[in-house]
């Protein structure tokens, strides 16, 4: 009999997962799913748009981690037969002997190649870059021989690590740095390297990155590396669920609903009430103007710390407030394009539905472009675009602070900006525009910056709340990637199970290693 409640805030990757193991792993706890928004995965969903799908970022389901990647497939199984356009193709892939064909049913997992490549002087770059002529020829000698030389300089000469930008020069070079960093980094955080603590490089330039893969490419030549010092692969292919990431979380919840779990949406947490050292109930909002009241045993948050904070109101120290108010985010624009065609010739040896270029998405590093990356959402599935076999559904991805000037833009005028941006790249033409969409997300990237180099005054306040457990990328104010923000979760129902110390829960995602390399 289930007769304690665990009230889990958020119904992101890390809620969903808590919720889920909750009911697989207890007999006695029934979780209760607070969300906000009306639908399911956090950051991680999916929006679909007049029959076109397009995630929020993008989110290959790639772990290192054995335990997530069974997790996944016990909700959705994978491929028996190839997807509509490898069997167009004739590409060979990888298939499960008992797996579901994904023409025949919804509830299946692909499995997709991953290309990914840096648009960088307006020409492409393998992403690790490749060591061939090309290579060479896009950089030039100059630039190629400078880079080598620079990075020999940050070898034999370290500074002192303080900030973001420190911590780059040392490992990649000043050359490689500005070329592939500098920029780029100000784009996505708002602010320069310079200006950001070196944790920021320790959380997200994990043995192999982008620059690492540059930096392979250049030093091999030169005999400035070794074949042991190189980085083994990133992943070649990827799991991906038939109509997007957002699928895979909407069986999860589908299934913890049929287990006998609880969840609400439309339905914002204001306030905590407590008694003691405990929590003994949420207060809520519904979208309607209706409120609530949400009582539990134990509280597992995957909202902004920065939120969560100041719904524990006055009984919070004033230093613990003061850090947690000022914790830095980022927000998020997708600008969606249903296109006739994009301009971008595949000159590629992977063949392609109307041989349009094979990226899954590219990284954007042309200085006088404001949008990070762009999706090919055709790459992805085929079956989260309407036509895939003569149109083509891409994305621009814009990293913002809400009410700076991209976010306060009209829908209109967000769109008519990504399309100039899309046009002087050459990518695509206005009268081959079909539709548009454009999603704003809220607090989609913890910070590494401002007050966070005080944020363990705030962690060690929210572990000595007895039964509160914070989970999830904004619920532990740490760069998660999907698979950390579920262990996050399963952990957290670990420890509730076994009466553990909630430490367990924060050194998920402390590992050196980059995520997507597994030797």
């Amino acid at each position: 009999m289930r007769d304690k409640v665990a009230v889990i805030i958020g119904a992101g990757p890390a809620g969903l997962s808590a919720a889920y193991n909750l009911l697989k792993n207890t007999e006695d706890i029934k979780p209760v799913i607070l969300e906000e928004l009306d639908c399911v995965g956090g950051i991680s969903r999916t929006v679909h748009h007049n029959g076109n799908g397009i995630d929020l970022g993008g989110h290959r389901l790639f772990s290192k981690n054995q335990e997530i990647l069974d997790f996944w497939e016990e909700i959705l199984p994978l491929q028996g037969k190839p997807p509509i356009d490898d069997k167009i193709l004739h590409r060979e892939i990888t298939l499960s002997p008992t797996g579901p064909d994904p023409d025949e049913t919804d509830r299946v997992m692909l499995k997709r190649r991953r290309v990914s490549r840096i648009f960088y002087l307006r020409k492409f770059f393998d992403y690790p870059v490749s060591l061939k002529a090309s290579t060479i020829l896009n950089m030039g000698l100059g630039r190629t021989f400078n880079a080598g030389m620079s990075y020999l300089k940050s070898c034999l000469h370290k500074v002192p690590e303080k900030t973001l930008e420190d911590f780059m020069i040392n490992r990649f070079g000043k050359v490689l740095y500005k070329m592939f960093f500098e920029k780029y980094t100000q784009k996505v955080w708002g602010l320069h390297p310079s200006e950001i603590s070196k944790e920021g490089g320790e959380q997200r330039i994990k043995g192999l990155s982008l620059s690492k893969a540059v930096l392979n490419a250049i030093l091999s030549p030169l005999k400035l590396i070794s074949n042991k010092e190189k980085e083994t692969s990133l992943i070649e292919e990827f799991y991906y669920p038939k109509y997007g990431c957002g699928q895979v979380w909407e069986f999860m919840a589908n299934e913890i609903v049929k287990m006998g779990g609880e969840i609400h949406f439309n339905t914002k947490v204001t306030d905590f009430e407590t008694d003691g050292n405990k929590i003994i109930a949420v207060n809520t909002i519904r979208n309607d103007g209706r409120s609530g009241k949400f009582r539990g045993n134990f509280f597992i948050s995957s909202m902004p710390v920065k939120d969560l904070v100041e719904g524990l109101g006055a009984r919070v120290p004033e230093n613990v407030a003061a850090v947690a108010k000022n914790l830095p985010y980022r927000d998020y624009i997708l600008a969606g394009f249903y296109c006739n065609k994009i301009n971008l010739k595949n000159n590629t040896k992977i063949p392609t539905i109307n041989n349009i270029c094979p990226d899954c998405w590219i990284y954007i590093q042309e200085d006088d472009i404001t949008a990070g990356r762009l999706q090919i959402m055709n790459n992805w599935s085929p079956y989260l675009v309407k036509d895939f076999r003569d149109k083509v559904f891409i994305s621009l991805e814009y990293f913002c602070n809400e009410g700076d000037e991209l976010w306060n833009k009209s829908e209109k005028e967000m769109i008519d900006f990504g399309l100039s941006e899309l046009q002087k790249l050459n990518i695509v033409n206005p009268e081959d525009v079909i539709d548009t969409v454009r999603v704003k997300v809220k607090k989609a990237y913890p910070a590494y910056f401002g007050s966070y180099k005080d944020f363990d005054i705030v962690k060690n306040y929210l572990n000595s709340i007895e039964n509160l457990y914070c989970i999830g990328r904004n619920g532990q104010h740490k760069y998660n990637n999907m698979d950390h923000s579920m262990l996050s979760g399963i952990e957290a129902v670990n420890v509730i199970k076994g009466g553990l110390s909630k430490d367990i829960l924060w050194k998920v995602n402390t590992e050196k290693e980059y995520h997507e390399v597994k030797k």
